[in-house]
């Protein structure tokens, strides 16, 4: 039984769309005849993964990924059979992609392919590390505790991506505003405040003519500006697609005092937390390296972990390896070389990700706890300066009256 995604037309000539299960398509079309309705089109899930369109359709967020794994490892635990597990997320979920993925796989697995397999089919939800756990899953008969470590994996990287983003959400805000009202004060304020002392012949003090230069200059050329901006926002993007430009860019990033900390961090605790789950799902260390390199988005660390896994191809350790780039936390390091020598490896690489994940936090909490008090100063200066740009002719003023 393989499952099809149907558009039909009711009494009325509304349109519908929805998930049947069905032998064929020829049975779907049936059905829908019976139901009062005109199908015009029916298509099967399975096939529709090909197309490069659908795999952008299917793809998971990362809450959508980790109560897929959670639910379904919940299920697997309790007894259920992969098939009526996977019939039972369909049923859960509220999201119509999730439903169509979930119903695609399992038909592919009522047809006798692994789930490895059917979540194969469609690769824009689940990614070669979700594939590579979940086959070695399979082939150590624990499919149910490899999914739960798996669902755990993915829960942690979401928090983690959850905390970084909503500690920079309000500094961001801030930012913004801060910059809105500078140019509100500069192109409104300003020039009103100024015509009051327009009439008067004597001259300016230097800080209020430099507040009516700026003022002029944006109010005159405020569609230089923006399309400055907006070409270097495309040049940027642009530049980022090519790889030799990435990689200088990243490599700068590690140099700068906190924010290369940031993102070796990072990076490290991506390494470590996914070839923990690998090395304890039982696949093998040199594939389970080559995985970890798609999971660095650091160009740099992500040529170390490729010239280390070429060194333990050659019969090197991991830590050797590693510390050879000078690219990893020492504490890292040394943790992975003790794992290697007391036989621990998957323990101690889960305590590397955990205390780079804790670092990590720390250093995000630090950097916007400093970030936003500087941001708050920095904006009642320039409207400190601003004032004293208005009130200095009134007080030269008052000076020659007097």
């Amino acid at each position: 039984m393989a499952a099809f995604e149907y558009k039909a037309l009711d009494r009325r000539g509304r349109q519908k769309k929805g998930l049947i299960e069905a032998d064929t398509a020829r049975q779907v079309r049936q059905q829908l005849r019976d139901q009062g309705m005109m199908p015009t089109d029916v298509r099967e899930v399975a096939e529709q993964s090909a197309g490069q369109g659908f795999r952008r359709a299917t793809g998971f967020s990362s809450g959508e990924l980790s109560l897929f794994t959670r639910q379904l490892a919940t299920l697997l635990r309790s007894g259920l059979p992969l098939e009526e597990a996977l019939s039972a997320v369909a049923e859960q979920t509220e999201s119509r992609k999730v439903k169509r993925t979930t119903l695609g796989v399992r038909a592919s697995v009522l047809e006798g392919h692994t789930l490895a397999h059917a979540l194969g089919s469609f690769p824009g939800a689940f990614s070669t590390l979700y594939l590579a756990t979940v086959e070695a899953g399979e082939h150590s008969g624990h499919l149910d505790l490899i999914l739960e470590r798996l669902a755990d994996y993915v829960e942690s990287r979401q928090l983690m991506q959850q905390k970084i983003v909503l500690a920079s959400f309000y500094p961001a805000i801030l930012s913004l505003v801060a910059v809105l009202v500078g140019v509100l004060l500069l192109t409104v304020v300003v020039p009103r405040a100024v015509q009051a002392f327009s009439s008067i012949a004597q001259e300016r003090p230097a800080l209020t003519g430099g507040m009516i230069a700026t003022s002029d200059f944006l109010r005159a050329n405020w569609w230089l500006l923006l399309g400055g901006i907006a070409a270097a926002s495309v040049g940027w993007s642009l530049l980022k697609r090519r790889d030799a430009f990435r990689y200088r860019v990243d490599a700068i990033r590690l140099k700068l005092p906190l924010i290369g900390r940031l993102a070796r961090g990072l990076n490290t605790a991506r390494f470590t937390r996914t070839l923990s789950i690998l090395s304890g799902s039982g696949v093998p260390m040199l594939e389970a390296l080559k995985i970890c390199e798609q999971v660095v988005t650091n160009l740099p660390m992500r040529e170390a972990i490729t010239n280390a896994t070429r060194r333990v191809r050659e019969g090197e350790s991991i830590s050797k390896s590693l510390t050879s780039s000078g690219l990893f936390p020492p504490i890292a390091v040394h943790l992975i070389a003790s794992g290697e020598q007391s036989g621990k490896l998957d323990d101690m690489l889960e305590r590397a990700a955990v205390h780079q994940e804790r670092e990590v936090e720390t250093l995000v909490a630090g950097l916007m706890g400093v970030f936003e008090p500087l941001l708050i100063l920095t904006m009642g200066g320039f409207v400190l300066m601003i004032v004293l740009a208005i009130l200095l002719p009134i007080f030269e003023l008052n000076t020659l009256v007097q």
